[in-house]
């Protein structure tokens, strides 16, 4: 009987030590640990060294972007309001896009052409007032062809009239942060149009968001094709595509007033690059800045690239089991080449947690870090959900170990 005394005893005081030991790690600790952790972190401009004018492109003005990271590596002049031209088409295509996208119309829909469709000039793949052409094709008459009318009547598909298109391309560029934007009309011809401007930034920030629907590359990247069941061909506006190595597309325009313009994606060696140059005097002077620009930046930039990782599992204090399970993502971001192999990677996590801890809760980060200047980084996140013990399941783990003594 003595014995048995004695054993509980033991086991009241035990349990009395562990209960006030969890409660002093929830106090130090300061208990859940939220989402609410380090986030993804990008390079901006000043990080990978943004330089302007260096390289006397022959336009008014030039912006070179990385795709994936947004990163701005060339500037010249990006911020004036200029005339885009059919550059414009850039904005009535990422609308097409969404929609599609979204499901509220689709590439094998039936677009009838209006009498104000069919009555555009400038380029255009002369439809006619009635005549029916699927939406697919409509699409593919304006990245390749760079057709008006095809553009009005994908307008008036989507939005029942141009004039409401308009004010959702507005929206839409408000949204992503276009400053220096206003469109009246989808297609870019400005006879008449007083203060239809956009800037080579903002050009390059709606480019991105473009092909961040990778059908429009199907169809930009294409040189020639046809539509009307191969009775009309269609030949790409932007020669890029078919003379620059790596060139996926974008967009080409021309008028009186806005000179020679385009946007130019190209991808190689896993770099995807967006240029943009507006004003040229000629089409090959701008053919010319644009291979000039995308040279410069294949040869002095690349994307470094840090794989995801799984460190060992992290302590945890308080809970149902001891250790959690850890994760974290890949990262990439443009630096100049000859920094890339010069970034460290800095693994950021305390040896333990106090439970409760939610499954995708931070619970450390890992640091991208060149010349002692932090570039990036990701959030260590838990890949399970660890529960805090109860003082009831304490006391049978306790119990049990007891029976066994």
């Amino acid at each position: 009987m003595k014995q048995i005394r004695m054993k509980i005893f033991a086991l009241l005081t035990v349990l009395s030590l562990i209960c006030g030991q969890l409660f002093l790690v929830s106090a130090e600790v300061g208990g859940t640990i939220t989402r609410s952790g380090t986030e993804e972190n990008r390079p901006t401009a000043s990080d990978v060294g943004v330089e302007e004018g260096a390289l006397s492109l022959n336009c008014k003005s030039a912006v070179l972007m990385e795709a994936k990271t947004g990163s701005i590596l060339y500037v010249q002049n990006p911020d004036e309001a200029l005339p885009p031209a059919s550059v414009t088409k850039i904005m009535t295509l990422l609308l097409v896009m969404e929609a599609v996208d979204a499901g509220t119309v689709r590439l094998d829909d039936t677009v009838t052409v209006s009498a104000n469709a069919a009555s555009m000039g400038g380029s255009q793949v002369y439809l006619k007032e009635g005549e029916q052409m699927t939406l697919e094709d409509l699409l593919k008459s304006v990245v390749i062809a760079s057709a008006n009318d095809a553009a009005v009547a994908l307008a008036e598909h989507i939005a029942g009239s141009v004039s409401s298109f308009v004010k959702q391309m507005n929206t839409r560029a408000a949204e992503l942060g276009m400053k220096e934007t206003f469109f009246e009309n989808v297609t870019g011809l400005d006879d008449t149009a007083e203060a239809h401007l956009t800037s080579a930034h903002d050009i390059a920030i709606m480019s991105r968001a473009l092909i961040r629907h990778k059908t429009i590359l199907q169809y930009s990247s294409i040189w020639m094709d046809s539509i009307r069941d191969g009775a009309f061909g269609l030949t790409n506006t932007n020669r890029l595509v078919r003379f620059y190595p790596g060139c996926t597309g974008l967009k080409t325009g021309s008028t009186s007033k806005a000179g020679f313009c385009v946007s130019v994606t190209a991808e190689r060696e896993g770099m995807s690059l967006i240029c943009v140059i507006m004003g040229a005097e000629s089409r090959d002077e701008r053919n010319a800045a644009a291979t000039q620009l995308l040279d410069w930046g294949f040869a002095n930039y690349g994307v470094f690239t840090a794989e995801a990782g799984q460190p060992a599992p992290i302590g945890v204090l308080g809970g149902v089991q001891d250790h959690c399970a850890v994760s974290y993502a890949d990262f990439s971001c443009v630096l100049p080449k000859a920094e890339i192999g010069k970034v460290e990677c800095r693994v950021e996590i305390p040896a333990s947690v106090t439970a409760p801890i939610a499954e995708g809760a931070a619970v450390g980060c890992v640091k991208y870090v060149l010349k002692d200047r932090q570039i990036g980084s990701v959030p260590i996140l838990a890949d399970e959900t660890v529960l805090r013990i109860g003082f009831f399941e304490i006391l049978a783990r306790m119990a049990a170990g007891f029976l066994l003594i």
